[in-house]
């Protein structure tokens, strides 16, 4: 019989919403079930991995998390648990800082949204953003999948991918082109040499965070873009073809590249610090008015409709 630990939540928070608010939700080793609206995977605690099913048993926004796991965990463990959850699900966005972005953009008002799903660790993220440069959405699902299948099924650490061989990443995990950079990113995680706290402190720039993402390898300032928001830093947007798609069939642009994406920059413009959420969730919606809420996706119902109108660094979690 394995630990069951409750978290609480802001009272705005709802599972359904703000764990399928972002296309991560469907990578490995997520596990997303639309049927007992639940969220399942493994995770690295201090004496070792642990699976955890996380669902909000009452249904209703603000009514606490329970967690359940596959083995029993004590008290250290708990904390480290409390830890990547809250990460993975932005429990440390208020429901104070959610009425701010709503204040700024009140359309979201009314369905509540705010948060945008993550990874429990930054490398995670990086990574997955990574895998979903330049590539149709169904072959992010495959290189996860295979990561996990082949490195560590509670996705590989910095010092797991650290030790591959690029080629074996590119032989066995089928990242392609990537493999290469993904060691290289590796080795600077699991020395230290990438400053996660930095990034992560709000007393750090944007222009700083930007800077120091732009030049780890293979971060261009698309994937930079976007781990900005997943790191919290919203006032970016992290354009690239799927947002021209968005922008000529939702929005009616009808300009071509530069001007194109100046036009967008300027739409998102008096969003200020929330000018990402206000983007993702126009993109959001327009996909589940196509496929239905999110929260009934799954990686294979998802198929490749995630695919952009060009590979082109096309970003994270596309859907149709």
């Amino acid at each position: 019989m394995g630990s069951r630990v409750t978290i609480a939540t802001p009272e705005d928070f709802l599972l359904v919403r703000d764990a399928c608010s972002y296309g991560y939700f469907l990578l490995a080793p997520n596990e997303w079930d639309p049927i007992d609206r639940t969220l399942s995977r493994p995770l690295r605690l201090p004496e070792g991995r642990a699976r955890a099913r996380i669902g909000q048993p009452e249904g209703r926004a603000g009514s606490g998390l329970v967690v359940e796991l596959d083995r029993r965990i004590g008290r250290r463990e708990r904390g480290e648990l409390a830890r990547q959850v809250s990460r993975m699900l932005r429990l440390d966005e208020s429901a104070a800082e959610i009425a701010a972005f709503h204040d700024v953009d009140e359309r979201w008002r009314a369905t509540g949204r705010g948060r945008l799903f993550r990874s429990p660790t930054l490398f995670e993220d990086v990574v997955k953003t990574v895998t979903s440069c330049n590539v149709a959405w169904p072959s992010t699902i495959r290189m996860n999948a295979r990561l996990c299948e082949v490195l560590d099924a509670a996705f590989p650490s910095a010092a797991q991918l650290a030790r591959r061989r690029a080629t074996t990443l590119r032989a066995r995990c089928g990242v392609g082109y990537r493999d290469a950079r993904l060691v290289e990113l590796a080795k600077l995680f699991a020395s230290g040499a990438v400053d996660e706290g930095r990034l992560e402190d709000p007393g750090a720039s944007d222009e700083e965070a930007f800077e120091t993402l732009t030049a780890l390898p293979g971060i261009g300032p698309y994937a930079a873009g976007n781990i900005m928001q997943l790191l919290g830093r919203y006032g970016r947007l992290a354009i690239d073809t799927e947002t021209e798609r968005h922008a000529r069939e939702e929005l009616g642009f009808r300009e071509e590249g530069a001007a194109l994406r100046a036009k967008v920059e300027r739409r998102y413009e008096r969003f200020g610090p929330h000018r990402f959420r206000s983007y993702w969730f126009e993109v959001w919606s327009a996909y589940e008015r196509r496929r239905g809420p999110a929260w009934t996706w799954t990686p294979r119902g998802t198929g490749s409709g995630f695919t952009a109108s060009s590979t082109r660094s096309r970003g994270p979690g596309r859907a149709p």
